[in-house]
């Protein structure tokens, strides 16, 4: 364990849930996640390693889990189905919206060249250091303890958004490149919506719905 409570494990302890994980992805080929990529990286993560040790056993159920501060690590499915729709080739350079647990970071980091994820909530963001910085040792993730987008440098490929928002903020445009793949939540009605946007030159258009979800607010 670390200084800030967070159980570093080693692989050892990572591999006993191996067998869940390809449970797991069996879910969620019937779910809709049909892209191989997507499977192997989920398949891959150790999902456990993001939530309290008490709700380890659950971690490869489809179902969100709560992670403190009233946040939430989202359903295996929902994470699949928003990085499946990014066609994400191994090149792109992703911002995630809210890194929360940290385990949407890792599976994104399995699929693209380099993710930067900015965290408003501290203790949120200490803890996801530790687990994807010392635990599992990625090297292609940035983490920022911030909700100022201004704090982000640089655009991107790819924006994930992991809360959800009355309208799209149309200050995200400028952080998407020409051809950029954004997905966020939105309301709709009394319920939530993912939808996925693209830019074309100057413009933002809206491409498809995804599917439903339950996200936490999104805090601006």
């Amino acid at each position: 364990m670390d200084t800030n409570g967070v159980d570093i494990l080693s692989p050892d302890t990572i591999d006993n849930f191996a067998l869940a994980r390809e449970r797991m992805a069996q879910e969620l080929t019937r779910n809709g996640v049909t892209s191989v990529r997507v499977l192997n990286a989920m398949k891959k993560v150790p999902r456990h390693l993001f939530v309290s040790e008490a709700l380890r056993y659950s971690a490869y159920n489809d179902v969100s889990l709560p992670i403190g501060f009233s946040q939430t690590i989202s359903r295996p499915t929902t994470v699949g189905r928003m990085i499946q729709s990014l066609g994400l080739t191994g090149r792109e350079r992703v911002l995630e919206v809210g890194t929360g647990s940290g385990y949407q970071a890792a599976v994104t980091a399995e699929l693209a060249d380099r993710v930067v994820s900015m965290e408003r909530i501290e203790a949120l963001h200490r803890r996801a250091k530790v687990t994807l910085l010392m635990t599992m040792n990625y090297r292609n993730i940035e983490l920022y303890h911030t909700g100022a987008f201004s704090d982000i440098k640089g655009t991107f490929d790819a924006i994930l958004v992991a809360a959800c928002a009355p309208v799209m903020p149309e200050h995200l445009i400028s952080l998407l490149n020409n051809g950029g793949r954004m997905l966020i939540p939105v309301e709709k009605g009394n319920s939530q919506v993912i939808k996925k946007f693209v830019r074309h030159d100057e413009e933002i258009v809206y491409e498809e719905e995804v599917g439903e979800a339950q996200f936490v607010p999104l805090v601006m």
